[in-house]
């Protein structure tokens, strides 16, 4: 009773942790304080990049024709490894304006355009890019109004042109209106905080702009700006800038670009999602942990009374059961990058659960993962060899060198065949040459060197001790029963964990293919508990029922349940591709089904080897609890 207490409350602090951290408040590493203005203090708006969901190719802003700073010098900012690999590439514009000053229309600069690059601009504008720009880093956002439920939403980003009636405009005139939120200072009088940053864009012809040098006005009557299709172009750039007060925060800034309008459908698919896992996950355990109280009972009891009874069920194959699979070496490197996996995605959420690798931080998340995962390795080499030790293997450098490299050597070489596409493409999206050294030096300096420095202390180490010997001769497997096919299994045995995790599955891949902000990383920590908890029942449930056909040929096969939800993710993603995105040309395919690829493949070796792990330890227990002769 007392541990069913005590869960419950670690339940309930989770989800009281949950609903905190999904609040703005928890956005900011602790320390980190808000940049603070006076009054006609200068600001630059930065651009980060162009994106389209159509292409899944980011450019820099000036791959187009856009208007450059007055001293023509561009200054390109130093960015994290995160923002490198993202696509960013964050820059000045020509936008510039003062804290306080209303500005009802300036001129940037009139941009006389060849052919060439007006066909450039009218194809980005098929391929619907978007551009986002940043002042005091937050990005600039585009306001709507949600025609369900009548909310005000944002979304990041603005088109840089639009198609009508077979005709192409740009929106070569941006309303910007930046929202503040003023504190009183005894020393320095009112300063200033920006909270909102929304931009308007809009089409404007030349008649509707009058110009007078830098300033200009805007006619009452306005008129929209085509482009010539097959000719050159003239473009006269302009934007206003207005300000406004608000009584939000600097530390609530966030929220109303992380506001999302199925917030209710959200939470209950979560909430109903634990539920079930929950309700079926202790039917499981009761089952498991009932029959096997009468399986051990029984046999204790038949050992007293008669020693010579015929063993039956699981029991009978306890001479059998600990002997070394197929491939040692290789399912060793499996679980050892799984240990690796499993590290680093526990100590990201939980940073990220308090904030600490939020969106404002940008970069920050994936950044953080990688350099995790790299010092991960010394705990993957240590398991590893702990386990490729009990498995009776011999040459431990191979095993530590196909650890090493097993997993990490999938990642990098799908990314760099995958970055010659994008290369190809010109997008600022190809890892640059010098990325690609720091990452191999990273893994051939950090992760491989602790790989083998775990794998060196952890194969001095005693091997796991199993309850019962292995006989010289091994039994043979009878012939199993049609629902234990290994196919049928490993697919009965997947739709469990992927109920925990499918709705959360869409979110993240609406945040890395539709740019869209994913935040909920407390509901997040809960889903990856659950799934946990579904993968090890599920992986010990099957382990039990296939010894009780007496084959004891589980090792792998306890790895493949544990990983058999992927399976499922993979169906997920291909029906995601063909009913949310709208991608049609090919590289754009490859690159969604090359990166899913490796995030699936990193599902299964992380999922895969919490099943084996638990089942490990499971057919540890369990015949450690009987006696034997």
């Amino acid at each position: 009773m007392g541990r069913s207490w005590l869960a419950v409350r670690l339940g309930l602090a989770c989800i009281a942790l949950a609903v905190h951290t999904r609040h703005g408040s928890g956005f900011y590493i602790p320390g980190v304080a808000p940049n603070e203005y006076k009054r006609m203090d200068p600001l630059e708006i930065k651009a980060v990049a162009m994106t389209s969901v159509k292409t899944q190719l980011p450019f820099e802003y000036y791959s187009l024709p856009f208007c450059e700073p007055e001293d023509g010098e561009i200054k390109y900012k130093s960015l994290n490894l995160g923002e490198v690999l993202r696509g960013d590439r964050i820059v000045n514009t020509a936008y510039k304006l003062n804290v306080l000053e209303d500005v009802p229309c300036k001129v940037v600069c009139t941009k006389e355009w060849s052919v060439k690059e007006t066909r450039a601009f009218i194809n980005r504008v098929f391929e619907e890019y978007i551009v986002h720009m940043l002042l005091d880093n937050l990005p600039a956002a585009t306001v709507f109004t949600n025609p369900k439920t009548n909310d005000k939403q944002y979304e990041d980003g603005f088109k840089i042109g639009f198609l009508y009636e077979k005709a192409i405009y740009i929106n070569n005139h941006l309303d910007i209106v930046i929202y503040y939120h003023s504190i009183e200072d005894v020393e320095e009088g009112y300063i200033y905080r920006i909270v909102g940053f929304e931009v308007v864009p809009k089409s404007l012809s030349d008649k509707s702009v009058e110009q007078d040098k830098e300033h200009c006005s805007i006619a009452q009557e306005t008129d929209v700006h085509p482009l010539d299709k097959k000719g050159k172009n003239s473009v006269t750039f302009s934007y206003s800038v207005k300000w406004k007060e608000s009584d939000v925060a600097w530390a609530s800034r966030w929220d109303t670009y992380l506001h999302m309008s199925d917030v209710q459908i959200h939470w209950f698919s979560i909430c109903n999602s634990i539920a079930i896992v929950l309700f079926l996950s202790g039917i499981l355990a009761l089952i498991i942990i009932k029959t096997l109280r009468k399986d051990i009972a029984r046999y204790n009891k038949d050992e007293e009374l008669d020693e010579t009874l015929e063993e039956t069920g699981w029991k009978l194959v306890h001479g059998d059961v600990f002997r070394p699979p197929v491939h040692p070496t290789l399912l060793a490197a499996c679980l050892g990058s799984g240990i690796q996996i499993f590290c680093m995605v526990l100590i990201v959420l939980l940073f990220a659960m308090f904030g600490m690798l939020s969106p404002a931080s940008r970069g920050a998340l994936m950044t953080a993962a990688i350099v995790l995962f790299m010092f991960m390795g010394l705990f993957a080499g240590y398991n590893a060899a702990r386990l490729f030790k009990t498995l009776k293997g011999n040459n431990w450098k191979k095993a530590a060198a196909l650890t090493a490299t097993l997993y990490p050597g999938l990642v990098f070489g799908t990314g760099f065949m995958l970055n010659f596409f994008i290369w190809g493409k010109h997008s600022s999206g190809a890892v640059p040459f010098t990325t690609m050294l720091a990452l191999l030096c990273m893994w051939f300096g950090i992760s491989v060197p602790l790989v083998f420095c775990g794998f060196f202390f952890g194969y001095r180490k005693q091997p796991y001790e199993h309850p019962v010997r292995t006989n010289q001769i091994p039994r043979q497997v009878p012939e199993g029963v049609w629902y234990l096919n290994p196919f049928l299994s490993t697919l009965i045995a997947g739709v469990l964990p992927f109920g925990a995790v499918f709705v959360e599955m869409f979110f993240i891949l609406s945040a890395i293919w539709e740019n869209q902000f994913y935040y909920l990383f407390g509901f997040l920590f809960i889903v990856f508990m659950i799934l946990l908890i579904a993968c090890s029942e599920v992986s010990i449930v099957m382990c039990y029922f296939q010894l009780c056909a007496e084959n004891y040929h589980w090792w792998w096969r306890s790895f493949f349940i544990g990983g058999s939800a992927s399976y499922y993710v993979l169906g997920y993603s291909v029906i995601y591709y063909f009913s949310k995105l709208e991608i049609d040309s090919f590289v754009p395919t490859l690159l969604y089904f090359g990166y899913t690829g490796v995030m699936i493949f990193s599902f299964w070796l992380l999922t895969g080897t919490i099943g084996f792990y638990s089942t490990y330890f499971f057919v540890r227990r369990i015949y450690g609890a009987v006696k034997q002769d």
